[in-house]
């Protein structure tokens, strides 16, 4: 059964409170009254009594929904796993008073796991814009400027080579189709284990590949050669498996096995147009040279990621989802959003304007960005919109008084505060986890980034809150 809140209160709960009041980070006083807000522990309740009909009222009790608010945003303030998320708050009085676990038992790692598929992207981006709307009510976002910038938030892959993905998706149909004999016996066709023969062809082609010289170059395309003849074979294997267990040729009598089977054909599925997609590049790329295949695939564990390129020198390939993150004062992300296709940034600027009228109910004085959101459109629209100033950046001018415009005082101060930006950047990476996603597939990513997003405005309207109770 579902709870909002703790209904009562034990007397270690008390206990704890008292002997950890002063030790308690200064910004955790005021993101206690944030985290309070009805609206949005109402919004984790909901989520969390959709997972079963009787949720609300039958079954024992479980966690109260403000808890698992707090645990799952101390999580990522942290950048904990839920393995060390579950030990630090069992260990540190600071932590159970914070999360309201209190005296009581905190729950395990596996199910704080549930608990974050159960809050998806929707609900993080209603808790998010819930949090903003507070801000602005308390005066920490006034909405005067706004600056936008986007970065890459990668994906938990390794550095994708055509022969190391082949490998990948070799092992996966093998290791299915070993739990598909155990299972299903004798039945049909049986499975001949390429495995061995697979990893050395991969270690082959990795020597080659790393050693100089045009002899070792030579030996990539036999090598490939046998590799993509390997792979072949087991994905024809894996066809056939998939298609005796849709005929019934291999069945389990127990329905609980069946069922396991009938999972096993779909990973299989699943997996095949994958592995024939990396087939399909690697032939291209190797046979013929092209580079640029449609559909071309850098994991066959999470087959959206994008190859990226922002121009950094130490990083020139990145590899996951183009991600916008904008501000107003006092460092909040008023907004953020992971985009399924890389746009250009230039076309984010108006929408971006739009967003930061809605949630603070003004349009901003002053909007700050780099040259890549610039476009003479763009200028011209966020004026007609009612800004002020904007202040981005023409890299391509010629004219000498667009050029004397950049030089202004109002200009490169509105750049200074721009850079800002890749500050906040820098900050929800290192202290957030923004570096890179540790939750599979689309949504996985959209809950990731939402919940490091939130973690950061948690601390910063926690922090400016001190000051204006101090100042």
């Amino acid at each position: 059964m579902i709870r909002m809140r703790r209904a009562q209160l034990s007397f270690g709960d008390g206990l704890i409170a008292e002997e950890v009041g002063d030790l308690r980070e200064r910004w955790m006083k005021h993101a206690d009254q944030v985290l309070d807000d009805e609206h949005i522990v109402t919004a984790v309740y909901e989520a969390l009594a959709k997972r079963h009909p009787k949720s609300r009222s039958r079954g024992r009790e479980g966690t109260p929904a403000e808890v698992v608010l707090r645990l799952l945003i101390l999580k990522h303030i942290r950048n904990w796993s839920y393995g060390v998320l579950e030990r630090e708050v069992r260990a540190n009085l600071v932590y159970r008073d914070f999360t309201r676990v209190g005296a009581a038992k905190t729950p395990d790692a596996k199910t704080m796991g549930r608990w974050g598929v159960a809050l998806g992207p929707q609900v993080v981006e209603e808790i998010h814009q819930r949090m903003v709307g507070i801000a602005r009510d308390k005066g920490v976002a006034a909405g005067r400027r706004m600056r936008v910038d986007t970065t890459v938030v990668e994906t938990n892959i390794h550095y994708p080579t055509d022969s190391s993905l082949l490998g990948d998706g070799v092992r996966v149909l093998i290791r299915t189709m070993k739990k598909i004999s155990a299972i299903a016996g004798k039945a049909g066709a049986q499975l001949r284990d390429r495995s061995r023969s697979v990893k050395r062809r991969v270690l082959d082609i990795a020597r080659a590949a790393r050693a100089k010289g045009q002899q070792s170059q030579e030996k990539l395309k036999p090598a490939y050669g046998k590799l993509l003849n390997s792979t072949s074979r087991i994905v024809g294997q894996a066809k056939r498996f998939s298609k005796e267990i849709t005929e019934g040729v291999k069945r389990s009598t127990d329905i609980l096995k069946q069922l396991a089977l009938d999972s096993l054909r779909r990973e299989l599925d699943e997996m095949v147009p994958r592995v024939r997609q990396v087939m399909r590049q690697a032939k291209a790329r190797i046979f013929g040279g092209n580079t640029r295949v449609e559909g071309k695939i850098v994991s066959v564990f999470e087959p959206s990621t994008e190859v990226i390129r922002k121009g950094k020198a130490a990083k020139p390939n990145e590899f996951g989802k183009m991600v916008k993150l904008q501000e107003a004062e006092n460092q909040i992300i008023v907004d953020y959003e992971v985009y399924d296709r890389r746009p250009s940034d230039s076309d984010l600027l108006i929408a971006a304007i739009e967003i930061h009228q809605a949630r603070l109910g003004r349009t901003p004085r002053l909007v700050a960005a780099d040259a890549g959101f610039y476009s003479g459109k763009n200028e011209a629209a966020a004026k007609a919109m009612g800004v002020k100033r904007v202040c981005i950046p023409n890299r391509s001018t010629k004219s000498p008084e667009r050029k004397r415009e950049q030089k202004k005082r109002w200009f490169r101060n509105g750049q200074k505060w721009r850079t800002g930006c890749e500050g906040r950047i820098s900050v929800v990476k290192r202290r957030h986890g923004l570096d890179r996603c540790r939750y599979k597939g689309d949504i996985g990513m959209k809950r990731w980034v939402g919940l490091g997003v939130i973690a950061d405005n948690v601390v910063n309207i926690g922090r400016t809150m001190e000051k204006q109770s101090i100042g």
